[in-house]
């Protein structure tokens, strides 16, 4: 692994990034619970820029008919710039405390953006995560990880391989704790190898998720819990996201989750 130091691609440039390569193989495939109502995601920003990821994921799991839009019940709880260790694990997984009554099935747990980039945070990533992991085995649900994108220009930290750091952390972690990983950095690599010049990152930072960003991640996340392909999914909140964009973006992420599960098509 290398240290999170680089230079820009040059001005003007779309961002390049390079897919991941030679990781472990994912252990877990498929959650147990193949039609999950109740989730709980535990995250940052990344989850909550433009209308929160679990609003986005319940509607296309509604969209896709493989649960009623009634019946499930997601909850997020964010906190800006946290780092996975931040997060009151406990007060979270009583379900009374966030207003649901019943208990969650699966918790999604995301870790900081920067986690992947030094020796010191992977290694309390990893402690926190099977900490975590065995607090949401506890309370009955399933834990999940969420894999992170990598920044692009004009972060001042960009790489064209963070990818691969962010990659092998979560693949490494999911496989030690026995939790499904969804590849959701691996996603929008993928999407920038094909086509360059989407924007999948907020101009502003290259580190937040722009609209088309965060559909990626509905995708792959959706694709992930359900075992459902999302090519065709009418889901485009609202009439924001083109057809064209929304096909291409969900393309991707089939391809991705079917390729990093091992999943037929």
């Amino acid at each position: 692994m290398t240290a999170c130091t680089a230079a820009l691609a040059e001005p003007g440039n779309p961002p390049v990034q390079t897919t991941p390569q030679d990781l472990q193989e994912p252990k877990v495939k498929q959650l147990q619970n193949a039609k999950p109502h109740t989730i709980l995601f535990v995250g940052n920003s990344y989850f909550y820029y433009n209308d929160s990821l679990h609003n986005h994921v319940q509607r296309m799991a509604a969209a896709a008919g493989v649960v009623e839009l009634d019946e499930l019940t997601y909850k997020s709880a964010t906190i800006g710039g946290a780092a996975l260790r931040d997060h009151a694990i406990e007060h979270l997984l009583e379900p009374s405390n966030l207003r649901v009554d019943t208990p969650y099935e699966v918790v999604i747990l995301q870790g900081g953006s920067f986690e992947p980039l030094s020796e010191n945070r992977r290694k309390l990533f990893i402690e926190t995560a099977r900490d975590y992991a065995a607090r949401v085995r506890a309370s009955g649900a399933e834990p999940v990880l969420y894999m992170t994108h990598a920044y692009v220009p004009p972060h001042r930290n960009y790489r064209s391989d963070m990818i691969q750091d962010v990659a092998s952390l979560y693949l490494e972690t999911g496989n030690a704790i026995d939790a499904l990983v969804i590849p959701v950095g691996v996603a929008f690599a993928e999407a920038y190898r094909r086509n360059p010049k989407i924007e999948l990152h907020k101009s502003f930072d290259g580190s937040h998720p722009s609209l088309l960003g965060t559909y990626l991640a509905t995708a792959v996340t959706f694709a992930s819990l359900y075992q459902t392909s999302p090519i065709g999914n009418s889901y485009d909140y609202f009439g924001a996201v083109s057809e064209e964009d929304a096909r291409f973006l969900q393309q991707v992420a089939h391809d991705t989750v079917s390729a990093f599960y091992g999943r037929e098509d």
